[in-house]
């Protein structure tokens, strides 16, 4: 029974995967020998024991050999995962441009297609393991991947790590607020929303004019209700600054983290840095029409999904943490947690359109909403020991019970 499950299980996986993947397999170097792992649907099965249900390599050998896959040992299952980084990375890869060309079922943003990006560490194990970024990109209001790239540690924040186009809006936190990223998403037809960085973009009054000053200016306009200015940068590039004061514990919050990390530098908070605590201060290239303040300072709020995007990576599906020490085996071990995350994705968006007859109509349809009736209140359950109640000419006469005179003396 077990092993009919999993081979109905299996067979729904493989109709998610991208076309052509097996043959891929042998093509990237993940198969060079056909030996006890014959085909690349045994070899994926294997690796997603390991990583997708985040067994060790000897449990999932293990495992392997109770529901009838190849037998081999650990050490083969590792050296086989190395060499599976680049098919894996594939996978991944087609996985995603699956899902831009999906974009019909997100909402659009007045026409846009609006990218929160961001990117979180992962760290190897041991004090002195290496460390990987991973850039991470989701598509909004729909929540699903829409860019997956792991890197080196080293490598910094830019918007140039995401494919962008004409239409697409990016919002991002001030890591992102570089006039080098601002001047390759405006190339790119897109438009910018990020987090205003005060020392990586200097604003100007207007084009090669005087500095802006941007804490007088907060001080006089920006309160409860906004406010917002036109600004150029050094590179002569047009942009709005939109401002909002927050609340004041929001405000103590903010300076208190700043002073925390501060102290673990061993240096100080600048009175300017603390100020600027109170104002979320943002600069967009969307224009007046149509994006008015408060719908920009809403759509900033949006960006925050892609923060509980990593918090369910790393704390559902375990890719906080990397239970490899060599980089070959770790990047292939991301890859794996990503093509995990990929499918899972896949798979809700396959929910949208489910059908029980097993099989989706050709062509786009548009769906049909059925309209309901008044809703009823239920009845109520009677007992089963109770008796339903007799009609009125049938019901017994009503008796007053009287005690006998003895039972009354007694009392």
């Amino acid at each position: 029974m077990e092993e009919k499950w999993l081979t109905e299980e299996w067979k729904a996986l493989e109709s998610l995967l991208p076309e052509g993947w097996e043959e891929k397999a042998k093509e990237l170097g993940a198969l060079k020998r056909v030996r006890k792992i014959g085909n690349g649907q045994e070899l994926l099965r294997l690796l997603l024991l390991h990583v997708g249900r985040g067994l060790s390599l000897r449990q999932a050998v293990v495992r392997a050999e109770q529901w009838g896959l190849p037998q081999v040992s650990d050490v083969a299952l590792l050296k086989r995962m190395r060499a599976s980084g680049e098919w894996l990375r594939w996978m991944c890869q087609k996985l995603v441009e699956e899902q831009r060309e999906r974009r019909k079922w997100a909402l659009p943003v007045n026409g846009l297609r609006m990218l929160a990006v961001d990117g979180t560490s992962i760290q190897d194990p041991g004090p002195t393991g290496s460390g990987w970024r991973l850039h991470y990109a989701v598509e909004l209001p729909g929540v699903f991947c829409a860019h997956a790239h792991v890197g080196e540690r080293r490598e910094a924040e830019s918007l140039r790590h995401y494919e962008l186009g004409s239409g697409d809006l990016v919002a991002a936190d001030r890591g992102y607020c570089r006039p080098g990223g601002i001047a390759y998403a405006l190339e790119s037809g897109a438009h910018v929303l990020l987090r205003w960085h005060s020392t990586s973009l200097p604003l100007l009054k207007a084009k090669g004019g005087k500095p802006f000053e941007v804490l007088g200016w907060l001080r006089k306009e920006a309160g409860a209700k906004g406010a917002e200015a036109s600004v150029w940068t050094k590179g002569g590039i047009a942009l709005r600054l939109c401002a909002v004061a927050v609340s004041r514990e929001a405000a103590e919050r903010e300076r208190a983290r700043l002073r925390t990390g501060a102290r673990k530098q061993g240096c100080q908070v600048s009175e300017r840095s603390l100020e600027l605590a109170g104002y979320v201060v943002l600069v967009c290239s969307l224009p007046r029409e149509g994006f008015a303040l408060p719908a920009v300072l809403g759509l900033y709020r949006l960006r925050w999904q892609v923060e509980l995007a990593f918090k369910r990576l790393k704390s559902l599906l375990e890719a906080g943490h990397v239970p490899k020490t060599d980089p070959a085996s770790a990047r292939a071990w991301l890859q794996a947690k990503m093509l995990t995350c990929l499918l899972v994705e896949k798979l809700l968006l396959e929910a949208q359109v489910f059908s029980p007859w097993g099989f989706i109509l050709p062509g786009q349809q548009p769906m049909v909403r059925v309209p309901r009736g008044p809703r009823q209140r239920p009845p109520l359950p009677q007992p089963a020991h109770l008796h339903p109640p007799l009609p009125p000419d049938r019901q017994a006469p009503s008796r007053t019970l009287r005690r006998a005179p003895s039972q009354a003396r007694q009392r």
